[in-house]
């Protein structure tokens, strides 16, 4: 039951996790566009609220995406773990769980701070490119593949800050290539 312990890495964006999360980036991406698009509109509901509480609905789609991200790893590495009968946390698994922790909080208060300071505008760029950051350092399993994920991240990146209205888009983008690799990219 203890074997491999100590260098089995547990939760890996591969199969049927990664497609979980491109399909958590496709419906943010769908729920904030639709959520902005209501506030512009005069008939909407959405628009008597205020910029503020849209801007909180916003943090909390993305906040609520990379929850369910998480939990989307954690779910198949605990499947994974019970099924090749090996410890779920064990050192290395401690060590990508506090990375991909203090990375999350850094991308959400980095977030919070800038709509914060009214700089709306920059969330997605900012997220984009602190997402293809996290992925290059928390490398979940040492695949090549993996880069890809990042260097589309860090290009829609370079997009949406030359076009700032590219940001559903770009977002909707890194979704199909999460589902992408996915299935590329299988267990």
């Amino acid at each position: 039951m203890d074997k491999q312990d100590n260098f089995q890495l547990n939760f890996s964006l591969k199969g049927y996790s990664s497609i979980q999360i491109g399909l958590y980036f496709l419906l943010a991406a769908f729920s904030i566009k639709k959520i902005l698009e209501g506030f512009l509109i005069d008939d909407n509901p959405m628009g008597m609220l205020s910029a503020e509480i849209i801007e909180i609905l916003v943090l909390g789609i993305i906040f609520l995406t990379i929850v369910l991200s998480a939990l989307a790893l954690f779910f198949k590495g605990r499947r994974k773990a019970r099924r090749q009968e090996y410890k779920l946390w064990n050192a290395k698994t401690k060590n990508n769980f506090r990375a991909f922790t203090t990375s999350f909080i850094l991308i959400f208060s980095i977030l919070i701070i800038l709509t914060t300071q009214d700089f709306a505008d920059y969330m997605a760029p900012t997220f984009l490119f602190l997402y293809g950051i996290s992925l290059l350092f928390l490398k979940i399993k040492k695949s090549k593949n993996l880069f890809v994920l990042s260097g589309v991240s860090l290009l829609l990146t370079m997009i949406c800050i030359l076009i700032p209205n590219y940001w559903y888009s770009s977002i909707y983008i890194l979704g199909v290539a999460h589902i992408t690799y996915g299935l590329v990219v299988k267990n």
